[in-house]
């Protein structure tokens, strides 16, 4: 017998104002019949045509002091490319927090969310398998 993931928690000092940032990033929605309202101290967000991980945005008493010990890796969809990905979500009011780019395409970018959260934006599937038809 083995077990699955729920939901990835999140602790942050507003959930609702963490979680609406994220849908964007994400392509999240709401769970049916349970929206996020301001003031909700747990928030939760899914992936509209996946049901299996969600994100819940829980408020804690305490601010984020260290570096995360779980992060979240996205990688773009649609043909965008790791660059591009990385443009979108600082307009969103994500920051860069190390490059981590290599002088052959590879590599990622790590950012923080509004809160300090620590995330990688990795290169998309067709800049991977470019990589891969060049190398090999």
């Amino acid at each position: 017998m083995t077990s699955y993931i729920s939901h990835l928690a999140v602790d942050c000092e507003n959930a609702y104002e963490l979680s609406e940032w994220w849908k964007p990033v994400l392509g999240y929605v709401d769970v049916d019949g349970d929206p996020n309202e301001p003031g909700h101290p747990e928030c939760v967000i899914r992936d509209p045509d996946d049901r299996r991980v969600s994100l819940i945005f829980i408020e804690v008493p305490e601010g984020k002091t260290v570096k995360n010990r779980l992060h979240l890796d996205i990688r773009p969809k649609d043909g965008t490319t790791r660059d591009e990905e990385v443009a979108r979500v600082v307009s969103l009011g994500a920051t860069v927090y190390d490059d981590q780019r290599r002088p052959d395409g590879g590599g990622w970018m790590v950012l923080t969310d509004p809160e300090g959260n620590e995330f990688c934006i990795l290169r998309s599937n067709p800049e991977v398998h470019a990589a891969d038809e060049t190398a090999g």
